[in-house]
């Protein structure tokens, strides 16, 4: 039996990524769906939906930058970063659910 060629199989890194950038296009829409809400709400509300929605995009756009960096290092960098994209993921995911929770 011959060992696995690389490109064969989708290594965990791989995975790990393709299911993050799926998380980080989940975001986006909760985002779109917020800053529908947003031009729906009297000016107070908007005002605070707007910037909720102006961080929650800052933080995604912070996570994607991450998860970039992740694609082009080796395996020795991609063990360190894997931690900070799991933290950044974590601030993220409870930011839209507070959100989400806030604005519903």
């Amino acid at each position: 039996m011959s060992p696995p060629k690389q490109g064969d199989a989708m290594t965990e890194r791989e995975a790990y990524q393709q299911k993050l950038q799926a998380q980080i296009e989940q975001v986006q829409a909760e985002i779109d769906r917020l800053r529908a809400r947003a031009k729906e709400a009297e000016a107070d509300a908007r005002i605070e939906m707007d910037r909720e929605a102006d961080d929650l995009d800052r933080r995604k756009e912070d996570l994607k930058a991450r998860l970039e960096d992740s694609r082009r290092t080796g395996e020795q960098s991609w063990n360190d970063l894997r931690s900070g994209l799991e933290n950044a993921w974590t601030e993220l995911s409870a930011a839209v659910g507070k959100a989400r929770n806030r604005w519903q």
